[in-house]
């Protein structure tokens, strides 16, 4: 489901998916994607601040 987010499907749709009570569990286990993505957008501002 990872993949899932990684394409921008949004969290609540995911955990629809996959069956989980609440996007806390979702997120709980998928957490290491949104993570990935919160690095890449720091790395895009820090690109765009310095150049």
């Amino acid at each position: 489901m990872t993949l899932l987010l990684d394409l921008g499907v949004p969290p609540h749709i995911v955990m629809r998916i996959v069956g989980h009570a609440t996007l806390d569990v979702t997120m709980g286990i998928y957490a290491h994607a949104a993570l990935d993505e919160q690095r890449e957008a720091l790395r895009k501002l820090e690109r765009r601040l310095s150049g």
